[in-house]
């Protein structure tokens, strides 16, 4: 198993290495003429975009403009670099993750692996790896200043935290990917909704792994996942704001309170619900509830990037 993990990391970052050649040397010298114009002014001045927005995006993009060499003139190069970037890391996860289900289906016995089999696994993650690499609608996305290479990489590193979480599961502190996952999922909505996408197929990993497989169990748990990809989009996300904004609303115009503190009594509420729901959890000895607001906790965190925009 040793020899597998050390020919995994490297084959790798090998398939990084050529993801990251190919899009540096075909990258955008100027603006596409789309949204990137668009999404690239708005990062470079930190402004508003079209709704929902991409405040993530912007604040990355604005890091990124920070070294552009010739000032203005190499801003939509610099943006156009980090989506390269943040493509060629998609391409290293997706590998990984191509090889952990190629382990699970052909190592029988790690303790004694086959050298023809590990090289199997790790060609599959080769040749998938690759293929995506060079498949058309990434590739174009790959060297231009869009959202979707970011939100590309945000949902190939969640969906291969649950993989790792898959080989940990029975493992102590093996919820800690778990947190991750909700952590990735917050700031993933700050880039594109698609990253949430892996909820369903993630949902169905948690339950192979957790449960005996039967039927009816198999379709309440695809059930149950989509009721919770429904919560995220339709109840956490918009929820928030939402409540955020009457509460504003109501000390501002009704009670005759200062601008903001309709934000400031939201904010307390939200942690203190929180710091209540982990204490309570704990001490009931909770533990799936607890590691369940955990990971609500951290969707909040990773949200938070959304301040940018009334900002």
């Amino acid at each position: 198993m040793h020899q597998f993990k050390k020919l995994n990391n490297i084959a790798g970052w090998l398939v990084f290495l050529i993801a990251s050649f190919v899009y540096f040397s075909t990258i955008e010298q100027t603006v596409s003429f789309w949204d990137c114009g668009e999404y690239i002014a708005t990062a470079y001045k930190l402004e508003v975009g079209h709704p929902p927005g991409a405040p993530l995006f912007q604040l990355f993009g604005r890091i990124f403009t920070l070294f552009a060499a010739q000032g203005t003139s190499e801003v939509a190069v610099a943006i156009n670099i980090m989506s390269a970037l943040c493509s060629s890391f998609t391409i290293l996860f997706l590998f990984w993750t191509i090889t952990a289900f190629g382990k699970k289906m052909f190592f029988k016995d790690e303790n004694n692996i086959e050298f023809g089999r590990i090289i199997a696994v790790l060609g599959s993650g080769i040749v998938g790896a690759l293929a995506y690499t060079f498949s058309d609608s990434f590739w174009f996305s790959a060297v231009e200043g869009e959202v979707y290479a970011m939100s590309s990489l945000f949902t190939a590193v969640t969906f291969w935290c649950i993989m790792k979480w898959e080989e940990e599961a029975d493992k102590p502190h093996a919820s800690r990917w778990l947190v991750l996952i909700g952590y990735l999922i917050g700031l993933s909505v700050g880039v594109h909704l698609l990253g949430i996408l892996t909820i369903p197929a993630m949902g169905m990993i948690y339950y192979f792994k957790k449960y005996e497989y039967t039927k009816s169990g198999a379709i309440k748990a695809f059930v149950s996942s989509m009721i919770i990809l429904g919560l995220v989009q339709a109840v956490i996300i918009p929820g928030a704001v939402s409540l955020i904004s009457k509460f504003e609303l109501f000390f501002v115009n009704t009670i005759g309170l200062p601008f903001n503190s309709g934000t400031i009594f939201t904010s307390i509420l939200i942690i203190t619900l929180f710091t209540f729901l982990l204490s309570y959890t704990r001490k009931k000895n909770w533990v799936n509830t607890n590691v369940l607001t955990l990971c609500v906790m951290f969707i909040f965190i990773g949200f938070s990037a959304w301040l940018m925009i009334p900002i």
